[in-house]
């Protein structure tokens, strides 16, 4: 199995909504897609360009290259097509793998058993050719066997990502309902930001959104903060073709990148952990931190740019009085100190989000986990809105 230089179907999965970001990154980078749906891409690629994209998205959740695809109506069909696969050829015998699955079969009633039986099969193998086996568990740092079956359609994924990609590598330290990092850059796609005027964002917690925000303008790749993947543990890997496309990472750092990015929190201990987490990123010369009430947060003047908000938003049902009131206040905020800026809020709560009192430009929708959450958009100018412009916004007087 020349996996590595052998085109095969590749999935590149993502967080639910994601997809149209993941999208524009990855023909972005030269790649045409097959086949788009809500949790991810199809592509036709070989394992070595799955290495590419592992270090470059920053949307993406796993990227799955495709190794075998059968039909199984049973477990025992399943392991009878998994048996005979040259596993031997893929995976070190002295080496470590782990299987996940994505399993809708009326024969299973639970994913630990599809695994199970993938496991099995494996190893049977290589007792078969090899008189030995490799060492299993559920640790994602090594070898990742994927197995989706569907009905009777099986597909034999290698995840070549390991651990996930959503995470990026430099938040330490996670602080408070930290928002992941794949979502906190999804989001900052879906403004109106061109990543060189300025991007504020008061209540930044543990300072995902800021750190991102600075990524973007500077460049920088997830690649940069990683040195582990699942494709490093397939046999066959050439470790040169990471290193000489981490060596492009590098290269393409905008060093000098003129940007305000101000990230400020009412609370010490979050301001504390934001700006470690940006130093570990490489960016905290380019992010302003101050520890204020947001509503003492600098606006440069000049407008165009972003204000980003994501407060809390408490339980889906039930208003609490005290967010009624941060949210007004942010809502204010925006009218009287970020003339001319776009205005965005992140939220899980339609209720609180009616007493912004402003009305939303759009409303974005995401996922944050499992709950339905939009970022409202507000286009905040001052004066009287030019007749030909058609889009409403949010006057400010």
């Amino acid at each position: 199995m020349q996996v590595f230089q052998t085109k095969s179907k590749v999935i590149i999965t993502c967080n639910k909504r994601l997809s149209p970001y993941l999208q524009d990154e990855v023909t972005a980078l030269g790649y045409e897609i097959v086949r788009a749906f809500p949790t991810g891409v199809e592509l036709n690629i070989t394992l070595t360009e799955c290495i590419k994209l592992n270090l470059n998205l920053r949307c993406a959740s796993q990227i799955l290259y495709c190794i075998n695809s059968f039909k199984a109506n049973t477990p025992e069909e399943l392991y009878t097509a998994l048996v005979a696969m040259e596993w031997e050829e893929l995976i070190d015998f002295a080496g470590y793998f782990s299987v996940t699955s994505n399993v809708d079969n009326p024969t299973i009633t639970t994913p630990l058993f599809a695994n199970l039986k993938v496991k099995d099969a494996i190893v049977d193998r290589f007792r078969e050719k090899k008189n030995i086996r490799p060492n299993s568990g559920s640790d994602a740092n090594k070898t990742v066997v994927h197995l989706y079956w569907k009905d009777d359609e099986a597909d034999v994924f290698l995840d070549t990502s390991g651990e996930t990609l959503a995470k990026h590598g430099y938040r330490k330290i996670p602080g408070k309902a930290p928002m992941l990092e794949a979502l906190a850059a999804s989001t900052i796609m879906a403004t109106q930001w061109d990543q060189k005027s300025p991007f504020i964002n008061p209540m930044c917690g543990s300072g995902t959104l800021a750190i991102e925000a600075a990524l973007l303008a500077t460049n920088r790749r997830p690649g940069l903060y990683r040195m582990n993947y699942g494709f490093m543990h397939i046999l066959g890997y050439d470790e040169e073709v990471f290193f000489a496309e981490r060596r492009i990472l590098k290269d393409q750092v905008i060093k000098n990148a003129d940007v305000q990015i101000i990230a400020t929190d009412i609370s010490e201990d979050a301001v504390d952990v934001t700006r470690r987490n940006a130093k570990t990123a490489g960016v905290d010369t380019l992010i302003t931190f101050e520890v204020c009430d947001f509503e003492e947060t600098p606006v440069p003047e000049g407008g165009k740019g972003v204000v980003v908000f994501n407060p809390e938003y408490g339980e889906r049902l039930g208003v609490h009085s005290k967010l009624e009131l941060t949210y007004k206040r942010i809502g204010d905020f925006m009218k009287k100190n970020c003339k001319g800026y776009f205005g965005y809020i992140f939220t899980g709560n339609p209720d609180l989000a009616k007493k912004i009192g402003l009305k939303a430009d759009k409303k974005i929708e995401f996922y944050n986990g499992k709950l339905d959450c939009r970022m409202l958009e507000y286009e905040l100018y001052d004066g009287t809105r030019r007749p030909e412009d058609e889009r409403p916004k949010a006057k400010l007087d």
